[in-house]
């Protein structure tokens, strides 16, 4: 889904998990599954209370792992489940996509100024929160693609606040109407569109990246 195509954009500021790696949601489906626990339990967990629950105050780096994995448990005990925000921490690293990748490259080589902003937590090894270091050194090349890189538990700000957008339009040096922004997350696109930015929901790579090269006016499959 693409919103606000209009004009040339020269910037492209992307989410992170779920759109440059898999998606952690199919990895929390999963363990639901294995574990006879409801569908998505824990988006539920994570939507109660979005502002100040365990998940929010952890991506802000209120709260450590063990504060968070104490939190997490108890708010889904109060939904009359076990579950350990630890357990969920291990699901957090999805797997790198190549073609979001070659994307990455293809942008670069072609002038385009790049930007990634993501909600993280303070867990596991660098941005993609990692607890294995072979990809957690993956991840890290990839990011070296990025012009700037805005981690919400390090500038304790976290999407949607649109703060943290305007924090990248700043250090960039871009207005709103030069870029295109991706997230899986529809409520993380709301800002970026109401600032003036493209807004793309990746619901898919394909799908993203043919959204992405309408928004950029560029061929279909130039990625």
């Amino acid at each position: 889904m693409i919103k606000g195509v209009g004009q040339v954009r020269d910037t492209v500021i992307f989410d992170f998990g779920g759109v440059i790696t898999s998606s952690p949601f199919e990895a929390f489906a999963r363990m639901e599954r294995e574990r006879g626990l409801p569908e998505n339990l824990i988006r539920r967990i994570n939507a109660t209370d979005p502002d100040s629950n365990a998940w929010a105050r952890f991506e802000r780096a209120e709260i450590d792992a063990a504060g968070f994995d104490a939190a997490f448990a108890e708010e889904a005990r109060v939904l009359g489940h076990e579950l350990r925000g630890d357990d969920v921490l291990a699901l957090l690293a999805g797997d790198i996509r190549p073609r979001m990748v070659h994307a990455l490259d293809w942008l670069k080589h072609n002038g385009y100024h790049l930007g990634c902003i993501t909600n993280n937590v303070p867990a596991g090894e660098g941005a993609g929160m990692s607890r294995n270091a072979e990809k957690a050194a993956l991840v890290a090349d990839v990011l070296e693609r990025f012009d700037h890189v805005i981690e919400s538990s390090k500038v304790g700000l976290r999407k949607p606040d649109p703060k943290i957008y305007r924090m990248m339009l700043d250090t960039l040096g871009k207005a709103a109407d030069q870029c295109v922004y991706l997230d899986d997350l529809g409520i993380n696109c709301k800002p970026a569109a109401a600032m003036g930015m493209v807004a793309i929901k990746v619901e898919g790579e394909g799908q993203a990246l043919d959204d992405l090269a309408h928004a950029l006016g560029v061929m279909p499959g130039s990625f």
